[in-house]
C-alpha cells in the first residue's frame, strides 16, 4: 500500500509536466495493493511482482478500463478483455496504475503525436521521451511506477528506454503474446518490459513471457538465474558498418567507453559485417490494413501526419506483400549463422540523444526523418526477431542519458540478460 500511494502522489505531482499517463487508474491499484498486501501478510506470496505497482502503454487492452491508443479515435473505447501479458501480471499479484502516453497507434519514435498531446522526457522536459512507448519509458525514469508494459515494432520500447536512461527489453518474436493489443505490423509487433535495472526487467519477463496459442510454444527460461548466475566470456560482434555510422560525437564516446569495459570483463570483441535490412514495405502494408476500415471511415479522428504515415502503405499489391513475406522468413532464418561466429552483438541504442521538442515543432518536416534516425539501430532486431535490451551507458555534457544495445540469437534472452547484467554490475550508470 505504501509503495503504491507513494507512486500516485508521484503520478499526481510529475504527471503535469511529463504528460506520461493518459488514464491513472488510482481506485482500482489500491484495490489490487490492499488485496496484495493482505495475501502475502496470509503468506500466500505469489512471486516478485506480487504488490509491486506497474503501468502499461496504453495500447494494452485492459477489460473495464479505457485504451485509447492515443487517439481520438479510440478515445471511448473500453475493451471487455485484458490483454494475454495484463492476465498474466495479474496472475502474478501486480498493481497495475493505469495505461501511459504513446506516440499515436504506435507508429512514431517521438511520442509527439498523440491525442492527448506530447510526452516530456524527465531528464529535461524540453526533449522529448522517445516513442512510441515514450511515456512508459519517462514514467519509470521519473519513479511513478516501478516497471512498465510497453511495445516495440521497430524500437518503440528499446528507443524510449535509451532516450530516458532506463533498461527496455524487447524479446524474441512470439516470446510474449500480443493477443490484446492493439496491432501495428502483425509481423514486426513485440511487447516487452521498462525498468530501472536488468534484474527488474529480467523478473518482469519471467512473468509475461510463455505461449500463447497465437505464439510460440518455445521453454520460459529462468531469467533472474541467467542474472545473478556470473557471467561466462562471450564473443561479442561489433558491426562498424551501419551501426556505428553517423553517431553523435557524445554517443560515439560513451559506446567506445562501454567496449572497453565488456572487453575488461574478459569478452572477446570481434568486428564482423553483416547484412542490415532496411526495406519496410511489410510494415506499411501492415498497418495499413490495420486501419483501412477506419481511416475509410473516419479519418478526421487521426492526427493528420499517422494518416499520411498508414496511408503510405494502401498502393502497396498483394504480390509485393507477398514478396515481403517470403523475404523476411529468410532474413530470420539466415541471422542465425551470425550467431555461429559471435554469442551476442553490441552496438548504440540510438545514434544521437533526445532531441528538443520545440526544434522538431519549428520544422514538423524534420519530424519523421528524426525519428526514422533514432530508429535506425532498433529496427533491424525486429526485422530479425531478436531479443535486444538497452541499457544505460553514459550522458552528454548536458545530461541527456545515452543507450547500449545488445542483441542475441532467438530465444537467448538469458544471454542477453546476462551481459546487459555483467555490464550494469561493473558501471554506475543505472544509479
Amino acid at each position: 500500500m505504501e509503495l503504491t500511494r507513494d507512486c500516485l502522489a508521484r503520478i499526481e505531482r510529475l504527471n503535469p509536466m511529463l504528460n506520461a499517463f493518459i488514464t491513472v487508474a488510482a481506485e482500482s491499484g489500491l484495490a489490487q495493493a490492499r488485496a496484495a498486501e493482505a495475501e502475502i501478510l496470509r503468506g500466500n506470496w505469489r512471486g516478485p511482482l506480487h504488490g509491486i505497482p506497474l503501468a502499461l502503454k496504453d495500447l494494452i487492452d485492459t477489460a473495464g478500463i479505457r485504451t485509447t491508443a492515443a487517439s481520438a479515435l479510440f478515445k471511448d473505447r473500453i475493451p471487455e478483455d485484458d490483454a494475454e501479458v495484463v492476465r498474466r501480471l495479474n496472475d502474478a499479484g501486480a498493481v497495475l496504475l493505469g495505461k501511459q502516453n504513446l506516440h499515436e497507434f504506435a507508429y512514431g519514435g517521438s511520442s509527439m503525436i498523440s491525442y492527448y498531446d506530447e510526452v516530456h522526457n524527465p531528464w529535461d522536459p524540453a526533449r522529448i521521451a522517445g516513442g512510441s512507448s515514450g511515456g512508459s519509458a519517462a514514467s519509470v525514469a521519473a519513479g511513478l511506477c516501478y516497471g512498465a508494459i510497453g511495445t516495440d515494432t521497430a524500437g518503440s520500447v528499446r528507443e524510449p528506454a535509451a532516450l530516458c536512461g532506463v533498461v527496455g527489453l524487447k524479446p524474441t518474436y512470439g516470446r510474449v503474446s500480443v493477443r490484446g493489443v492493439i496491432p501495428l505490423s502483425m509481423s514486426l509487433d513485440h511487447v516487452g518490459p521498462i525498468a530501472r535495472t536488468v534484474a527488474d526487467v529480467a523478473v518482469i519477463l519471467q512473468s509475461i513471457a510463455g505461449y500463447d496459442k497465437n505464439g510460440a510454444d518455445v521453454p520460459v527460461g529462468d531469467y533472474l538465474a541467467a542474472t545473478y548466475g556470473g557471467s561466462t566470456p562471450v564473443r561479442i560482434g561489433v558491426t562498424r558498418k551501419f551501426f556505428y555510422e553517423d553517431l553523435d560525437s557524445e554517443v560515439g564516446s560513451a559506446v567506445q567507453g562501454a567496449l572497453g569495459v565488456l572487453r575488461s570483463l574478459g569478452n572477446n570483441l570481434l568486428e564482423i559485417e553483416i547484412n542490415v535490412p532496411t526495406d519496410r514495405t511489410l510494415q506499411a502494408a501492415e498497418s495499413y490494413a490495420c486501419h483501412r476500415e477506419f481511416v475509410s471511415r473516419s479519418p478526421e479522428l487521426y492526427q493528420p501526419e499517422t494518416l499520411r504515415r498508414i496511408r503510405t502503405g494502401e498502393g502497396i499489391s498483394a504480390a509485393q506483400i507477398e514478396q515481403a513475406e517470403r523475404e523476411l522468413k529468410q532474413i530470420r532464418s539466415e541471422i542465425g549463422k551470425v550467431f555461429e561466429e559471435v554469442d551476442l552483438l553490441v552496438t548504440p541504442t540510438t545514434p544521437i540523444p533526445a532531441p528538443a521538442i520545440a526544434d522538431l515543432k519549428r520544422d514538423p518536416d524534420a519530424l519523421r526523418p528524426c525519428e526514422l534516425l533514432l530508429l535506425r539501430n532498433t529496427r533491424p532486431a525486429n526485422v530479425w526477431g531478436l531479443p535486444a535490451i538497452s541499457i544505460p551507458c553514459g550522458y552528454t555534457t548536458a545530461g541527456l542519458p545515452i543507450g547500449l544495445q545488445i542483441i542475441g540469437p532467438h530465444w537467448r534472452e538469458d544471454r542477453v540478460l546476462q551481459l546487459a547484467y555483467a555490464y550494469e554490475q561493473a558501471t554506475d550508470w543505472h544509479k
